[in-house]
């Protein structure tokens, strides 16, 4: 007899409906066709062994299985649950009347019982997309896929359970997630806060004007001076997440594994902070079995790059083209993947290798000239793309032990939140700029105009503080964001006499 159970194959962030016809008859052959990979074709030896465990017979026919379409690779063990449904199904133990109405994944143990799978959001959204009725799935992933609404979600422990309801024996039990509830209850979640940083009030300045435009910064200073505690703190001063940035940021971690069975929607925007010996391939993302990086999974919130000139050059300038395109595009012979990669880079570094050059109380040890190639370890172009250089000092003790309270993060992200909101509305009529980080030159032209005053003023700066050219752009930008901070329309001499502050690093010779 033949059927049809279906399932799902994930590629990308995208999922795409499979079809598994079963057709089992007289012999004693076992195919499996369809493209699939060795983690597919071993699901006999699961399947036979989770229904002898469970009481029901593996059937000694011949058994011919396609996966369709055939030209898309199934990788993983999340088609045993329909192999196996289809398989008993075909052999006419259960009942196939309500089989096209289910997409069903799951990966058997040899005790019947189902371990988690990922990808199973964008599964989940697609099975609504293609008018299913409902997703049989692992219990561990029920949550996770009850974020869509519109689609009964069925979590279950083992194949039983399965074969059971569509035999019907039993009724399962639909999980049911409020998304909305579920999503603004977690929405001001702070763990930490910017009240626990004593003192570096212009650190906390430069990260509240990134914030608030969406700039990529970099702070440069010595051991101890607060560099990696400040990053940590970025995400609870940037504007909450949005649904729709919430769906997307949590389809990224479904694909990478990263949602557990507690969590049905990501809600806080990622911190993601890699080692600097991460490859090429960890970062940006892909391998044989493609998979989203660490720029991927910042998507919507921070990448937090420590030590950065300690980070190989490769590694760092694959980050160049994500930086402008805010996508990454993994491409093979026989494919090719898009990830998204709208993130915030935040960095820091140490200003030479020992640490303490510029330190007001310790010398610097490195010899003439180490400084300056310690430096040129990041790239121009690289540079070129963060907005924001800041200069972190250590804090003095009459600062660590005060005992004032420092302004909250929630206080600076309600000012950040305002920022955007006028950035918002500038460029409501423009696709795919949504701060003024993402500004071109030509909408530069129209939205951040300055005057003579704040013009000579830059000039001036130019000239004597030696900065390069492609400092002239990132002032404008961040002063145009100072301005927003502000509330105010034009950009004054002030916003522009700030934001040159911001520019440490173009400065020729700082580095001696």
């Amino acid at each position: 007899m033949l059927v049809k159970t279906f399932g799902s194959a994930v590629q990308g962030i995208n999922a795409t409906i499979v079809t598994i016809e079963v057709n089992v008859s007289q012999g004693i052959r076992f195919l499996h066709v369809g493209l699939p990979d060795n983690a597919v074709k071993e699901s006999h030896e699961r399947i036979a062994s989770a229904l002898d465990y469970t009481g029901h017979k593996f059937p000694r026919k011949q058994i011919v299985i396609n996966m369709a379409p055939a030209d898309i690779r199934k990788e993983g063990s999340a088609y045993d649950l329909p192999l196996a449904i289809g398989i008993m199904a075909a052999d006419e133990k259960i009942n196939s009347d309500e089989l096209d109405k289910y997409v069903i994944m799951g990966e058997l143990s040899l005790d019947g019982g189902l371990q988690p799978i990922k990808g199973v959001l964008p599964i989940a959204i697609k099975a609504r997309e293609e008018g299913f009725k409902g997703f049989i799935l692992p219990k561990q992933n029920a949550r996770e896929a009850a974020v869509v609404s519109n689609m009964v979600v069925y979590g279950v422990e083992n194949i039983t359970e399965v074969i059971d309801f569509f035999a019907g024996k039993s009724t399962l039990e639909p999980t049911i997630v409020n998304t909305r509830e579920e999503f603004f209850s977690n929405l001001n979640h702070i763990e930490i806060n910017f009240a626990d940083v004593k003192g570096q009030e212009n650190v906390k300045r430069a990260l509240e004007v990134a914030a608030a435009g969406g700039h990529n910064i970099i702070m440069v200073g010595p051991p101890g001076a607060g560099k990696s505690m400040l990053a940590k703190r970025i995400p609870t001063i940037l504007p909450p997440l949005t649904l729709h940035e919430a769906l997307e940021t949590t389809k990224i971690h479904s694909v990478a594994g990263n949602i557990d069975s507690n969590t049905s929607l990501i809600s806080q925007r990622p911190f993601r902070s890699p080692h600097h010996t991460i490859s090429d391939v960890a970062l940006v993302g892909g391998g044989t079995f493609p998979q989203p990086g660490e720029i991927s999974l910042a998507h919507n919130g921070v990448l937090f790059l420590d030590e950065l000139p300690e980070f190989k050059r490769t590694v760092l300038e694959v980050m160049r083209q994500p930086l402008e395109d805010r996508k990454i595009c993994i491409s093979r012979a026989k494919f090719a993947i898009e990830y998204p990669a709208s993130f915030m880079l935040v960095a820091s570094m140490n200003p030479c290798p020992c640490g303490y050059y510029n330190h007001p109380d310790r010398d610097c040890v490195c010899a003439p000239g180490v400084v300056q190639k310690y430096l040129s370890r990041i790239s121009g172009p690289l540079l070129d793309r963060i907005d924001i250089h800041i200069e972190i000092v250590p804090v003095p003790f009459e600062k660590l032990s005060e005992m004032k309270d420092s302004e909250s993060s929630e206080v600076v992200r309600d000012r950040v939140i305002k920022a955007r909101q006028i950035q918002e509305l500038r460029f409501k009529d423009i696709d795919g700029v949504y701060c003024n980080a993402q500004m071109s030159s030509k909408q530069m032209r129209t939205f951040a105009q300055i005057d003579k005053a704040s013009s000579e003023l830059l000039k001036n700066a130019m000239q004597r503080l030696n900065l390069s050219a492609r400092a002239y752009d990132r002032i404008i930008k961040v002063a145009r964001t100072i301005a927003d901070l502000e509330e105010s329309e034009p950009i004054l001499s002030n916003h522009i006499a700030e934001a040159i502050n911001y520019r440490n690093l173009d400065r020729e010779g700082w580095a001696g």
